[in-house]
């Protein structure tokens, strides 16, 4: 479903300065330096290039006809960071138009061990960590001998206390600890952009105008879930507080959870194989993405 936007066929409609900016003084460009631009059909067909500053390449496209199938490029090979052309729909499946999600964020190389790595830090970190065990001193009961050293027969011992009776200590028993292991923020950022790409380049990343339901029955999630192809599990991520509408229509069903952009992580993504966001989502996502790494 995602295509990728050739920067070949970009330059041969339109230059670009190294600042992004474009040469024909007709074309919009966007100076606001929120990462978006609004774009339509024929803005492109004119020369709109996209621009050179990764962090000015998520922009929007409203076309007013049908989008140009020669910015189009179906096969295309993963992990060359270059932008990708999505269509936009709803709950509804009308056409929304198309926007560009940021090739840095949504076509990375893959790396099987980054994500082994960020998935095994975020199990490691969620473990509560509370289990405990009670040691020789913790245990309650009496510290009197329970025999004599000699002259019973049996075995010498001291307490009734022991790990050898039952009822007794635990003896290397766990205690309180955290799990959580150390892991670069660089590394989990890039954990994300890697699980992104993958959706993206299955085919299984769709993208919404807005999540908004008519009314809050179930039976408008199942309308829309059973004509998806070989899903099983959707994710949905929002960009803003999640709609009364939209929470009440999913909280019956197992196969669909939702989340706020903010706790889109690689574990979650991982364990759903179809992801649905929202436009507001793909934009928080890749301004979290841009924002530099405070050390």
């Amino acid at each position: 479903m995602a295509a990728s936007i050739s920067r070949r066929i970009f330059r041969t409609l339109g230059s670009l300065t190294a600042l992004g900016r474009v040469s024909s003084p007709n074309l919009p460009v966007n100076t606001s330096g929120n990462g978006l631009a609004s774009l339509t059909s024929s803005d492109l067909k004119n020369g709109m290039a996209l621009f050179s500053n990764r962090k000015l390449s998520t922009s929007i496209l409203t076309p007013d006809d049908t989008f140009p199938s020669d910015l189009l490029t179906p096969d295309r090979t993963i992990g060359q960071y270059q932008d990708l052309v999505i269509p936009v729909t709803n709950f509804q499946n009308e056409d929304k138009g198309f926007m560009v999600l940021a090739g840095d964020v949504f076509d990375v190389p893959i790396r099987k061990d980054i994500i082994h790595n960020v998935v095994r830090w975020q199990l490691a970190k969620r473990q509560q960590g509370t289990h405990s065990t009670k040691t020789l001193s913790e245990v309650s009961g009496t510290g009197r001998k329970p025999w004599n050293q000699k002259g019973t027969g049996r075995a010498r011992h001291g307490t009734l206390r022991g790990p050898q009776f039952r009822g007794g200590c635990v003896m290397h028993g766990p205690k309180p600890r955290s799990h959580a292991i150390k892991m670069n923020k660089q590394v989990r950022r890039l954990g994300l952009k890697i699980a992104l790409t993958a959706r993206a380049a299955e085919g299984k990343l769709l993208v919404f105008d807005d999540l908004a339901l008519p009314t809050h029955k179930t039976k408008n999630i199942v309308n829309y879930y059973n004509q998806m192809e070989k899903t099983k599990k959707v994710l949905v991520v929002e960009g803003g507080p999640i709609d009364e509408k939209l929470k009440l229509a999913t909280q019956n069903l197992h196969y669909v959870n939702i989340i706020p952009s903010i706790g889109l992580n690689v574990y979650s993504i991982l364990l759903h194989d179809t992801l649905v966001m929202s436009r507001d989502a793909v934009d928080k996502i890749v301004e979290r993405m841009h924002t530099p790494i405070n050390r």
